[in-house]
């Protein structure tokens, strides 16, 4: 089976979300991926508790290289906008494919974010194992 290289885009203080995620991606029957991203359990190895955004960035980015996707829970993006932007930046600037999830109960993405997605799915693993499927 395929190992799909995925980075999710997600804020620490949402981690349930990123969580639920992470099940929906793991329970998805003949789908294997591997996670680039830095969950709260297994944060970006930097050389300080303190590093310059610069290093932070550059930590980021060495992630998001490596992946062939990066998914976005579009529910924490208004909140989290710093970061958030930069990752998905970086994707569109790398070439990578965006897939925005929509968060659970909501219709609402923000334009900027929208304008930026390969594809838009709802809080499902059928919707998401098929947008990965196709754009990587």
């Amino acid at each position: 089976m395929y190992d799909y290289r995925i980075f999710i885009s997600h804020a620490w203080r949402y981690g349930d979300e990123y969580n639920r995620l992470v099940n929906l991606l793991d329970a998805s029957p003949w789908f294997s991926y591997y996670n680039y991203s830095a969950p709260k359990e297994k944060p970006l190895a930097l050389s300080s508790p303190h590093a310059s955004y610069h290093e932070i960035a550059q930590a980021i980015t060495a992630k998001i290289q490596r992946a062939q996707v990066v998914l976005v829970i579009g529910g924490m993006y208004t909140l989290y906008h710093d970061w958030m932007k930069y990752e998905v930046d970086e994707a569109l600037r790398m070439g990578k494919p965006i897939i925005v999830i929509m968060p659970w109960g909501s219709s609402y993405i923000p334009v900027d974010l929208r304008a930026k997605a390969s594809k838009v799915v709802g809080w499902n693993a059928a919707s998401i194992v098929s947008a990965i499927r196709e754009l990587t």
